[in-house]
């Protein structure tokens, strides 16, 4: 009940940036809606009629955060060939059958495609898109709108509009491109002016204001025309009487031809595909990091598409360039997409005139901003940091992009990403045996104060990170969770990024979730990101700690301790201990220990069995060896295999006056006398009060563990506090008894 009030007050704190943020966003909507329609031969006002209808059902019913519904770019060439093939009538009926389909997607849960996209490859097309948009927008910013081929050819094209901008036969173009560059400045310099006044107007509302201000001066004061050319201006915008006598009647009359199926199917893959991107994107640059359900948006955006067919609007899609201005404009929750539809009907209601004293190249100059901050130079040098690979990835997608389309751009990131994990791996047979069978299996634990525990085997990458991320959404964030991947011989950086993400989010919720198991995993980068390999026999990298090592350093400082990462396969003091007699040490490391390592804890790599029964394990223990000679003896917890070993003749250990402690735990030895000579009250009750522990003697040391698998490192602090308070319950009572 308290995190509901929490999240409502927090929506409300929100909401004032938010709905600035869904009229920026409306500014923009307004006119590449109105051109987007125009593109596709339909009315101009159907691409207004898909925003307003996306804003408001998608807002309500979708499961994204930040994103911003509408027409998109993707689906003008299809549109258009639709309104060829059908005319405009059958073309609403199409995007109506193809709203039916998208819902369908959603309800049979299709919106795990989304997870099958690499990141790199993700992060590739948003910069090629942020050229695009770029590119296209630059020009009309610059005061030229020139119509080219492809998007490349509008980049080619930015040093020539510049050079043109200087010599404009007409004034009105000249001051279309005054306005232009002025808006730009201020979306530039807006960050470094130190005034708090100045911000409490963020930069596009600046544009807005100064623009339509501008107008009215030369209107009122100089008593002139608009200086901006009128090709430059936002066109007239029909009123809300127009556009309700103007709706249309679907014909279905097509409904059994070939052509309008074939329109249908197409508008619905380019409509999924792209949604499924910009959702996936748009989750990336969401500063909060949380997930969306992708299935819940694909149901929304179908019934919205199926209205905004019947309304006469195109498709509606989630759109990433409008998404970006939402986020870079404080947008943080699905009220600024409302916000963005809901200005769109009071500027067509009530202040279309107003609109329409606003420059394009004004609000143009938004959007190539917004373009630069998706394509910046400091995103690429950041994928290179992750490592060059991704750095391939990334200009693969980008390019391919580019020259020939978003779909076959991202197609193209997917197959680098698999041809470069086939290449690192060395074994095309083993990584596609693998990759399909990670293997996730997730328990929730009872003893401690660990909850929730994922164990990952084999090859964990972007093709089936989606079996994990199952795992991981079925538990509350509000929870500890411990993911163990020191099974998995190779994790990409897809899902080191993912599981990052999920970090964060299970943070500001009040859980916690922690990577165990990559210590022994190489990577040529030192970023948290980079893919990593298990490669037997390498050298470890001490220069390239893991957080959790680097964490490791920090508790040794903080409990006195020394540390070293490196592995140590001298294991000599762990022989004599009746729980290695069966099994084969293979290494130690990760030690966090004393001066004369009387007392450490380390992780270890054991193995049971042999051939095809071999079984790796690796867990984490404290090792406490003392100057002089204790009874051997093993303490656990009572249980199954404690009553199995009775069975097989191996007798409990009763201590005196403590049945309950005999009830509660299984303590075996080959001299009992001397064992419970050995239990004194204090141990007992310190047994009694404290964690559960496997706790076993070899006659001068300790060897203590809870389960079979590496610790956490809240686990680890916990162990190193138990380990201090026996030491001295041990010393105390040998001391006594000296």
């Amino acid at each position: 009940m308290t995190k509901k009030k929490t999240d409502i007050k927090g929506f409300f704190k929100s909401l004032p940036k938010n709905i600035f943020s869904g009229f920026v966003v409306s500014l923009i909507a307004l006119p590449l809606g109105l051109g987007l329609a125009m593109a596709s031969d339909a009315p101009p006002i159907s691409g207004v009629i898909a925003a307003v209808v996306g804003g408001v059902l998608v807002s309500i019913l979708g499961g994204s955060h930040v994103t911003i519904s509408g027409p998109g770019n993707g689906l003008v060439g299809v549109i258009l060939v639709a309104v060829a093939t059908l005319g405009l009538n059958g073309t609403y009926a199409a995007i109506i059958c193809s709203g039916i389909l998208l819902t369908i997607l959603g309800f049979l849960r299709m919106g795990k495609l989304a997870d099958f996209f690499p990141s790199s490859a993700i992060q590739g097309m948003l910069a090629a898109i942020g050229l695009i948009i770029l590119g296209k927008q630059f020009h009309i910013m610059m005061g030229n709108q020139i119509k080219l081929d492809g998007s490349v050819d509008y980049l080619l094209a930015i040093p020539s509009t510049v050079i043109g901008a200087f010599s404009y036969d007409h004034s009105g173009f000249t001051y279309a491109a005054i306005a232009g560059i002025l808006a730009l400045g201020i979306m530039v310099f807006y960050p470094k002016i130190r005034n708090k006044y100045f911000h409490l107007i963020p930069a596009p509302m600046w544009i807005v204001l100064i623009s339509i201000g501008f107008s009215y001066f030369y209107e009122l004061v100089l008593q002139q025309p608009h200086p901006v050319d009128p090709a430059y201006m936002i066109a007239d915008i029909p009123t809300g009487a127009q556009i309700i006598s103007d709706i249309p009647i679907p014909n279905f009359d097509l409904l059994g031809s070939f052509s309008f199926w074939g329109s249908v199917l197409a508008i619905t893959l380019i409509a999924s595909i792209e949604s499924l991107l910009s959702i996936k994107a748009v989750d990336q640059l969401d500063p909060e990091k949380r997930r969306s359900n992708v299935n819940r948006d694909l149901k929304a955006l179908g019934l919205a598409t199926i209205g905004s067919g019947f309304l006469g609007g195109l498709n509606v899609v989630t759109v990433i360039a409008r998404s970006s201005v939402n986020v870079n404009n404080g947008g943080s929750n699905r009220s600024s997409n409302f916000a963005h539809a809901t200005f769109l009907v009071i500027f067509i209601l009530l202040f279309s005139t107003q609109l329409t004293r606003i420059p394009l190249p004004a609000l143009m100059a938004i959007l190539v901003y917004t373009g630069y901050k998706l394509a910046s130079p400091r995103n690429i040098a950041k994928i290179f940091r992750i490592g060059k690979e991704q750095l391939l990835i990334f200009s693969t997608t980008l390019l391919v992009t580019l020259f020939v389309g978003l779909i076959s751009g991202i197609l193209a990131g997917v197959l680098m990403t698999f041809v470069i994990h086939v290449i690192i791996n060395k074994d095309l047979e083993l990584f596609i045996k693998n990759w399909s069978k990670p293997n996730v299996l997730m328990l929730k634990e009872k003893r401690g104060d660990q909850h929730y525990y994922i164990n990952v085997k084999h090859y964990c990458t972007f093709l089936n990170f989606y079996k994990l991320k199952e795992k991981l959404n079925a538990i509350p964030e509000t929870e500890d969770v411990v993911v163990d991947l020191s099974l998995c011989e190779f994790v990409d950086h897809t899902v080191m990024e993912n599981l990052s993400a999920y970090q964060d989010v299970f943070h500001k919720r009040g859980g916690h979730l922690e990577l165990i198991g990559l210590d022994l995993h190489g990577t040529e980068s030192g970023h948290p990101f980079a893919l990593r390999r298990l490669i037997p026999g390498i050298p470890f990298l001490t220069d390239n700690l893991t957080k959790r090592q680097t964490t490791l350093q920090e508790i040794a400082d903080n409990y006195s301790l020394n540390y070293e990462a490196d592995v140590k396969e001298d294991t000599e003091v762990l022989d004599e201990f009746r729980y290695f007699r069966t099994k084969r040490i293979e290494k130690i490391y990760n030690r966090l220990f004393n001066k004369d390592a009387s007392f450490s804890v380390f992780d270890i790599h054991y193995s049971e069995g042999e051939f095809i029964a071999k079984e790796d394990v690796r867990t984490t223990m404290l090792h406490i060896k003392f100057d002089h000679q204790i009874p051997e003896f093993t303490l656990d917890s009572e249980g199954f295999l404690e009553r199995v070993y009775a069975i097989a003749g191996y007798n409990d250990i009763p201590i005196d006056n403590h049945s309950d402690f005999s009830k509660r735990f299984y303590l075996l030895g080959d001299e009992p006398k001397l064992v419970q000579d050995y239990f004194t009250d204090d141990l007992v009750r310190f047994f009694e009060s404290n964690t559960y522990y496997h706790v076993e003697s070899d006659g001068i040391s300790l060897l203590v563990f809870k389960s079979q698998r590496t610790a956490g490192v809240k686990e680890i602090k916990q162990l190193l506090d138990f380990g201090k308070r026996l030491s001295k319950i041990v010393v105390k009572e040998e001391a006594q008894q000296a």
